[in-house]
This record gives C-alpha cells, sequence and structure tokens, in this order.
C-alpha cells in the first residue's frame, strides 16, 4: 500500500457485508482495456496511463475491471501505474472479475484459477481486494455450482488467500438472482438493467438488501445513450438500441433541456439517489472525464424535473 490520498472525499457507503467502504461513484475501467468492438472508439495505452493516475488522485476511491476487458489489457494498464506507486493507495478499493477463456468459452473452475492467477500477476497484487465471478449467463448455474466448478474453485482460492471479498457480476436478472440467495456471494454488479430506460433490476436491489450483498449497478447511461444523447449515440448496451428506447431518450433531453439540466445528470443520479444502491459504475477512458463525473453527481435537479421524468418513465 501506497500513502497517496485522495481528494475532496465523497460521502461513502459501506458496501453489504465485504465492509469495504466505498463511494457511491465508482471508475469502470472496461473502456481502458481499448475494446473499439464493444465502446466503437480506441483508448490508446498513454492516454489510459494518464486516466489511470488521475483515478488514483481523485476523489472516486473505487475502482472496477475485470479479465476480459481487453483480454488482460485493462489490468496489465493498471498493473503499470499500480506498480509506479508500489501499490493500491490507501482509502481505494480496487475489484476485477474472473472470466470464462475468451478464445475457446472455457467456463471451468480450473479457468477459474487460471483467471484468478492471471489478474494477480498483470495487476501485480498478491491479493485481489474484490473479485467476481464475470458473467455466469455463458455457463448454467448447476454448472457455476458444481463440485470443483467456478464458484467452488473461487471459494477455495479466497480461502488460500488470493481473494479477500467474493461477488457475482453478471446480465439476466433471474440468474442473478439465485447466485446471490446462496448467500455465498458479498457483492453484486448489475449492468444496464437499471438505468432511465430499463429498471428491469429493481427487484434485484431488494434481494440483495435482504441478503446483505453490497449493490453495484454499472451502466447508468445504458452505454451511452443517456449520457451523449440519442440524436448524437442511438446505443443501448454496446448495441443499436431499439425505437422505442430512442424515442423515449429524446423525450427525456427534451424535458432536461427544457430546464437547463444536462441528460447525463438525471441519468446518473437516478441510480446514486436509490438507498439500495451502494455504488455506481462510470466507464470513462480521459482524465478529464473524473471531475467531470463528480460535478454531474453534485449538480442540482428541481423537482419539477424529477415529477417530469419520472412521468416519462412510467408512460
Amino acid at each position: 500500500m501506497t500513502d497517496s490520498q485522495p481528494g475532496p472525499i465523497l460521502p461513502v457507503r459501506t458496501l453489504g457485508k465485504t465492509g469495504l467502504e466505498v463511494p457511491g461513484l465508482c471508475v469502470g475501467c472496461a473502456p481502458l482495456g481499448d475494446m473499439p468492438a464493444t465502446f466503437t472508439y480506441s483508448v490508446p495505452e498513454e492516454r489510459a496511463l494518464e486516466t489511470i493516475r488521475a483515478i488514483f488522485k481523485s476523489p472516486i476511491t473505487f475502482m472496477d475491471t475485470a479479465a476480459s476487458y481487453g483480454d488482460g489489457e485493462s489490468e496489465r494498464r493498471i498493473g503499470i501505474v499500480l506498480k509506479e506507486l508500489g501499490g493500491v493507495p490507501v482509502g481505494y478499493t480496487l475489484a476485477t472479475k474472473a472470466d470464462r477463456d475468451l478464445q475457446t468459452g472455457d467456463f471451468s473452475g480450473d479457468q477459474m484459477r487460471r483467471s484468478v492467477e492471471r489478474s494477480l500477476r498483470l495487476l501485480g497484487l498478491d491479493c485481489l481486494p474484490l473479485l467476481y465471478l464475470h458473467d455466469p449467463e455463458y455457463t448454467t448455474f448447476e454448472a457455476a455450482m458444481a463440485p470443483n466448478g467456478p464458484v467452488e474453485v473461487l471459494q477455495r482460492c479466497k480461502e488460500e488467500g488470493l481473494i479477500e471479498h467474493l461477488g457475482v457480476a453478471g446480465g439476466p436478472i433471474d440468474l442473478m438472482t439465485r447466485f446471490v440467495e446462496t448467500d455465498i456471494f458479498e457483492a453484486a454488479i448489475s449492468h444496464n438493467r437499471y438505468t432511465l430506460l430499463n429498471t428491469e433490476a429493481d427487484p434485484f436491489w431488494d434481494v440483495c438488501q435482504r441478503h446483505g450483498v453490497g449493490a453495484v449497478n454499472a451502466a447508468p447511461y445504458g452505454s451511452g445513450i443517456l449520457a451523449k444523447g440519442p440524436r448524437a449515440y442511438a446505443r443501448y448496451e454496446y448495441d443499436e438500441a431499439s425505437r422505442e428506447y430512442v424515442e423515449k431518450a429524446m423525450k427525456f433531453d427534451d424535458a432536461c433541456q427544457r430546464y437547463h439540466v444536462p441528460l447525463a445528470v438525471v441519468a446518473l443520479q437516478f441510480s446514486l439517489r436509490d438507498s439500495r444502491i451502494h455504488s455506481t459504475v462510470i466507464g470513462m477512458s480521459r482524465p478529464e472525464r473524473l471531475d467531470e463525473t463528480v460535478k454531474l453527481a453534485q449538480t442540482p435537479i428541481p423537482d419539477e424535473l424529477w415529477r417530469e421524468i419520472e412521468s416519462i418513465r412510467l408512460s
């Protein structure tokens, strides 16, 4: 650990039974893995490194990556900066995720161990502070929970001191609910399913709360349409947005413009204002996005605009 101190402190919450104290904002490091096929833009290494260095000087003291982001590239770049700093700075929490083999699709217990060991190597750490089982929709619940399967192997890695806290991160809400209900996991991430356009994860946050599981909402902008606006970027969950989503997003955008409040402010605070959610993950690829995101989180929103947004959302 290093003794670097964060900037101005953001309010923190306890991330469920992990006991970790994390801010309501979390930096998503997927774009830093240079994934143009997913995000439609590339992130050169030097810009990624500048962004990572800026993260470790910022008030956003929670960051999230995964073995699959750039097939290790995001972790490798973070590891370069961690080596410069002599480890994860005091007060910061770094989370990553164990993944299937992206070439073969292997989602076995053995693959989970290989993924953990590679993450440790790329990040230059002896122990992963928080690791999630990632994208379990690429296997089945039964296979994931089988003897010597992915979950059991990750539990073993935790017992061996390779992982401090174990979570689960994925898409389908019914599947994610089954994993949380096992009471094995300490934190859970849902992505693209709790936004102004899609609130499928709404009951999931209640399940997390009942089981004392740290609740993390990722992609409140729906991968961009609710940040850049539907007229500039009509994509949701890394693909072309449906006509229904585009039309509704335009209504949100028009309402926000009438109140002179950026759409991104409302989209972000829709997640931040939900007390069941401990932290919200925002993907970032430039240093300046850190301060911009803090400002978005702190921008006042008139009650009248919230009422109009709710009316559009429920229509």
